[in-house]
């Protein structure tokens, strides 16, 4: 009797014929503990066994899948202890040669006169032959099985799980359990779209009867995937809605006013809009979730100086959180720069502050006298507790995970929440990751920015990289130099920020002052070597990628960035936007050679274009959703089988399909919704 949808959630794989404890273990890195992981597991690809080819056959330069006896073996050892294992193969239509490079394992496994099946892609020249093939013995009387005659699946692999053995596991999981998975989409949805149901859609997924039905059951399972994502979503967006936050704030008033008449420059059109739309969220009844993107340099803090503005003229106490150091302390500077004129008390906490100081503005905190608050983790530590809090900002968000945002919101009674992000977020993501938050963007960049020239040069080109920037500091401007290490190791061709800053001194730019800044430095250490190139002391600073956020130079007009290859293009972005925020022109250079084509694609599109947007869609498509939202923040949309960049309609979809049945249901109380309640509560993300 099959178990019920309950235990295929909650059975471990553990109990399927052939499995057993150690092998539950190695099958758990591949995100298999359950039942239900093994019916949800994704071939990586398909081989067509339904259509073998004769070696005679064969086109070169085609993937081929081919069936036969192994006539011969070799193993030679050459130069270094390395191996080549040959073996011939045939199938009385010719003799096809297989090869295999340092797998010398092989000659024991493959036993001469027994039948395997081959695949892989044919090499050019006269001798047939297939470098690294894939293999699997056929066992006696096997001609259609899960291994043979038919689709076959291709599966994500770990060293010590065979192909061939995990495909009849999830096989024998399909046989004896498939029909015991409750559907999630309502009958009425699937029936719409002609879609199987769940029982059916994961055989097809892993052994389809024909392609046609594969593709059908590939786009049900990844909209099934976005659909629970997106009532969840929504489910968690209504729920914040139904609060009534109990803080009044008075918009435009003497605080505010001052404030306005003090700024030395012009709100842009994006900027007045955006801070319209997030007033108007604070004159509402239930508590404002809004995140704020834009372009590097658009004039989002001005956005945040306003609502603090807001919030302390209404009688509240305003936090707001950054991921680094000297994030926060530039925030602090510059909100005291606008607000400590009208009044306003702006206080820093965070771990490079003195703990006799981090204790007195703790009770300041407490009591209320200091209005805001700007810090780093330190300010989600227990020991801190608000007096009034109600507005908390959350900058670079990406930086933070769902958990780190949510506790510092608790600390406030019903919290007015901002997140903002100067890393912008293709549509498709914003609608995943953010889907409960009402999203504000500034696209228009304030007058005055110059435009930034990007140029990637390779390792031939290094001087002229050197002279360039040479030349600006001469005209009194100054520069950064990144590289993603802080140490050289011994096992990696790249350069590091510290051993390299030493070089650049004493061999590049000897009369420079050139400083070095890196996330392991002592916090007065690092304040101390900003500081000196803020005030122009140091013309060249070598860094690592901690000045990705915040660091706000307007005379700094070149950024050169060593091995451009080990950064994202979101990441590469944001480098970029370091400069180019004074009156002079700036260049941000590459240097490096690519050693793919993704590498050469990815490069070339950052120096083609300074679309943020564009380059945010970029990435998705080549590095998924993880370069954008950060490792805290990645696992929360981790999908299985659905591509963000793929299936933007299916998403669309399943977000107005969600966003119906929560209106109509927001506690999916309907019978009918009882396995996708079920499902939630298992999956539940945040």
């Amino acid at each position: 009797m099959p178990v019920s949808q309950v235990s295929l959630q909650e059975k471990s794989i553990r109990y399927v014929k052939g499995v057993g404890p150690h092998r539950a273990t190695q099958l758990a890195q591949l995100g298999i503990e359950t039942l239900e992981d093994a019916c949800y597991y994704p071939p990586s690809r398909h081989e067509d066994r339904t259509h073998l080819s004769p070696i005679g056959e064969a086109v070169p330069g085609q993937p081929v899948t081919i069936r036969g006896r192994l006539q011969a073996k070799t193993l030679r050892r050459i130069r270094g202890g390395q191996t080549i294992f040959e073996a011939s193969v045939e199938d009385g239509s010719g003799v096809l040669y297989a090869t295999w490079f340092h797998q010398p394992y092989l000659a024991q496994q493959l036993k001469v006169g027994e039948e395997f099946v081959l695949y892989g892609k044919l090499e050019p020249g006269t001798r047939r032959q297939i470098i690294h093939p894939e293999i699997e013995r056929v066992e006696e009387g096997e001609e259609r099985s899960a291994h043979m005659g038919r689709i076959v699946p291709i599966y994500p692999l770990i060293s010590g799980i065979g192909q061939r053995w995990l495909r009849q596991v999830i096989a024998t999981v399909l046989e004896e359990h498939a029909d015991a998975l409750e559907d999630p989409l309502p009958a009425a949805m699937r029936q719409a779209r002609g879609w199987p149901g769940v029982s059916e859609a994961v055989r097809e997924l892993h052994f389809p009867s024909s392609w046609e039905q594969l593709e059908r059951a590939q786009q049900r399972l990844s909209f099934e995937e976005l659909f629970i994502f997106q009532v969840a979503l929504a489910q968690r967006k209504a729920r914040s809605m139904a609060k009534a936050k109990p803080q009044r704030y008075r918009i435009d008033d003497l605080m505010t006013q001052g404030l306005r008449r003090s700024l030395p420059f012009r709100l842009t059109a994006d900027q007045e809009r955006v801070l319209e739309e997030t007033l108007a969220d604070l004159r509402q009844m239930s508590p404002m979730h809004r995140l704020l993107q834009g372009e590097v340099g658009c004039g989002k803090t001005i956005i945040l100086i306003f609502l603090m503005a807001v919030a302390v003229q209404s009688g509240y106490q305003v936090v707001l959180m950054a991921p680094t150091e000297l994030l926060a302390e530039q925030h602090a500077r510059v909100a005291a720069q606008y607000l400590k004129p009208l009044g306003v008390s702006v206080g820093l906490l965070s771990q490079g502050v003195p703990p006799a100081e981090r204790k007195a503005r703790a009770e300041a905190i407490a009591s209320g006298t200091l209005q805001v608050v700007i810090g780093t983790h330190a300010l989600i530590q227990t020991g801190i507790t608000f007096k009034r809090l109600a507005l908390v900002l959350i900058d670079e968000q990406h930086k933070f995970g769902v958990v780190q945002r949510a506790h510092l919101a608790k600390k406030a009674e019903v919290a007015d929440v901002l997140v903002v992000t100067a890393t912008p977020i293709p549509r498709t993501l914003a609608l995943s990751a953010y889907g409960d938050l009402d999203i504000s963007t500034i696209a228009q960049l304030p007058a005055g920015r110059r435009p930034i020239t990007t140029q990637w040069m390779p390792e031939t080109q290094r001087h002229d990289a050197y002279l360039l920037t040479a030349q600006q500091v001469a005209q009194g401007r100054q520069a950064y130099v990144v590289y993603p290490l802080v140490e050289e190791r011994e096992t990696s061709d790249l350069k590091a920020a510290s051993q390299m800053a030493r070089r650049l001194q004493r061999d590049i730019f000897p009369q420079c002052k050139v400083g070095l800044l890196h996330g392991q430095m002592a916090p007065a250490e690092k304040e101390k070597t900003m500081a000196a190139f803020v005030r122009g002391e140091v013309q060249i600073l070598v860094s690592t990628v901690i000045v990705e956020v915040g660091l706000d130079v307007p005379n700094a007009t070149v950024m050169l960035i060593e091995h451009p290859e080990r950064f994202g293009l979101a990441q590469l972005h944001q480098l970029r936007g370091r400069i180019g925020r004074g009156a002079h022109p700036a260049s941000c250079l590459l240097v490096g050679d690519a050693r793919d084509a993704a590498v050469t694609e990815r490069l070339t599109t950052f120096a083609r274009t300074t679309d943020g947007f564009e380059l945010a869609e970029k990435d998705l498509e080549l590095r998924g959703p993880g370069e954008l939202l950060g490792r805290r923040q990645h696992g929360w949309v981790r999908f299985r089988l659905a591509n963000l960049s793929r299936d933007r309609s299916l998403l669309e979809s399943a977000r107005n399909e969600a966003a119906a049945i929560i209106s109509r249901d927001p506690k999916l109380q309907d019978p009918s919704l009882a396995a996708l309640r079920a499902r939630l509560a298992a999956r539940q993300p945040g």
